[in-house]
């Protein structure tokens, strides 16, 4: 990890960043990382929504702000002012890349659309995350990941069969929708090295949510069916699972014949299972499945997670415990990444997930301070538009960075 702000394999590069909550934040978080400038635009005196989204009893900026926005330089300004406008194409000119994450009628209505910002900048690679796209019929409506999950068969295929389908965790569909949309903007940075001209990236949470069901989305194209739900458990392996401990759950995979051979003779010590005709293939373990599983469920509770994983993994059979996120960042497998890096908010240091690229040569930035409202209005004007102390109280005084202060 290198410590020189100006390093970083996207050093140089100046990303205007209108987004807010998750997906949009969640791509700029990871181009600050690897070294571009984020100018963080945010609705004076209230910032992004991501920060009110509190746990009961916490005072400070949400731990989903806190997670999302290191690397970036916060800017309060108005964009439903003339003033708070002209700033925004003054920092577009000087931009290579604008991020936003509004319906795609919101930065149309205050003159900050592609088509306007292209003429003040074409070489501005111009990245639009919404809910379904520019080009759908339904543009306008608002794009919740949850309702992403829903509507795209992620939340039919997730969860047992015998309840009702569930989302996920986390915000998968916020989180892909990112990965998307960077890699959108990293094909038309390379675009542009041989045209000369930005263009529009179009993301959408549901293509995003679709696309990311990979192969189960071929399943009802070919087979003409919609796959089971398994919850837990595979409809092609077996067995593949939550098995519980003497002290918790652990997720299993046995995924061919040979693993399986290895399975029974040295982590259950049950060779006999090799000769049983119902094991004797995938096909005869799918059938077979119930005796299976109650003989591993009961093997498995005479010794604990720790106990298991480690007689799997020396087995070459895929086993792992099932964590909570606090264990999980204190892992060995994340520490011994260096997973966790100190981040400065609040005045105090704090240890968050680092990024995961690790690049041999142009290695990801050490994170900055998690920015409060507005800290760096002022810098941005001068360090980047060149604005003198005496432009930037006109326009102050003119609302371009919110209602003036009595």
């Amino acid at each position: 990890m290198s410590n020189n702000a100006q390093s970083g394999p996207l050093a140089g590069l100046t990303v205007l960043d209108f987004s807010r909550v998750i997906a949009g934040p969640f791509l700029t978080q990871i181009l600050g990382d690897l070294g571009a400038l984020i100018i963080k635009v945010e609705a004076p005196g209230v910032g992004d929504d991501m920060r009110h989204y509190r746990p009961a009893g916490w005072k400070k900026d949400a731990p989903g702000f806190v997670g999302l926005n290191r690397n970036k330089k916060s800017i309060e300004i108005d964009i439903t002012t003339e003033a708070g406008q002209d700033v925004c194409r003054a920092l577009a000119e000087k931009a290579d890349i604008l991020v936003e994450n509004f319906r795609p009628d919101v930065m149309e209505r205050y003159g900050l659309h592609y088509a306007a910002m292209a003429e003040v900048n074409p070489r501005l690679i111009y990245c639009s995350i919404s809910g379904y796209g520019h080009t759908s019929p339904f543009k306008l409506v608002a794009g919740y990941d949850p309702i992403a999950q829903a509507e795209s068969g992620m939340m039919y295929l997730t969860g047992p069969a015998d309840v009702e389908p569930q989302k996920a965790g986390g915000s998968i569909g916020d989180s892909y929708t990112g990965l998307h949309a960077g890699m959108g903007i990293l094909a038309a940075l390379e675009a542009r090295h041989r045209t000369g001209r930005g263009q529009f990236v179009d993301v959408s949470l549901f293509d995003s949510m679709l696309s990311a069901l990979g192969y189960v989305a071929a399943h009802p194209q070919l087979i003409g069916e919609d796959p089971p739900r398994m919850g837990n458990k595979s409809h092609a392996l077996v067995p593949l699972g939550v098995y519980q401990c003497s002290d918790g759950p652990i997720m299993i995979v046995v995924g061919n014949d040979r693993q399986f051979e290895k399975f029974c003779r040295d982590v259950l010590k049950r060779p006999d299972m090799l000769e049983d005709p119902r094991y004797a293939s995938l096909a005869t373990r799918q059938a077979n499945r119930e005796p299976l599983e109650a003989t591993i469920d009961a093997i498995f509770r005479t010794n604990n997670r720790e106990h298991w994983v480690q007689v799997m993994r020396k087995a070459g059979v895929p086993a792992g415990s099932v964590r909570s996120p606090m264990e999980a960042v204190h892992s060995d497998e994340a520490t011994g990444r260096n997973m966790l890096v100190p981040v400065k908010f609040d005045g105090e240091m704090v240890d968050l997930v680092a990024s995961p690229i690790r690049l041999s040569e142009t290695p990801v930035v050490a994170p900055t301070e998690i920015p409060t409202l507005g800290a760096h209005t002022d810098l941005m004007m001068a360090e980047v538009l060149g604005y003198s102390a005496d432009k930037i109280a006109e326009l102050r005084a003119v609302g371009a960075f919110g209602k003036p202060k009595a």
